[in-house]
């Protein structure tokens, strides 16, 4: 199969989606169970996203500088620090790693 091909496929799928969305009844929509569910998939999302992006390798799970820069902004976020400190600090954090170890 042509990459083409798969792009193609991925755009119709990604547009199918959509238009189900839209086609859905609006009393289904505001259920509680699913205004909950869909309050909770950004956060998911983003978690996920954060550990593939701290933890994955190639073909093999790294564990280096970066996992100490995501638990400093963890503890940063913990501890309520602005936004722009979580940062700096998580960034901070993994520099010193790096450039101690």
């Amino acid at each position: 199969m042509s990459m083409w091909v798969a792009i193609l496929l991925a755009a119709a799928g990604c547009y199918a989606l959509k238009l189900l969305g839209f086609l859905m009844p609006a009393p289904l929509l505001e259920h509680p169970r699913v205004t909950a569910a869909a309050a909770l998939l950004p956060v998911g999302v983003l978690v996920s996203l954060i550990v593939v992006q701290t933890v994955g390798g190639q073909e093999r799970i790294v564990l280096d500088a970066r996992l100490v820069g995501v638990a400093v902004a963890l503890v940063a976020v913990l501890l309520r620090a602005p936004f722009l400190a979580v940062i700096v600090c998580a960034a901070a954090a993994t520099a010193l790693t790096r450039l101690i170890f």
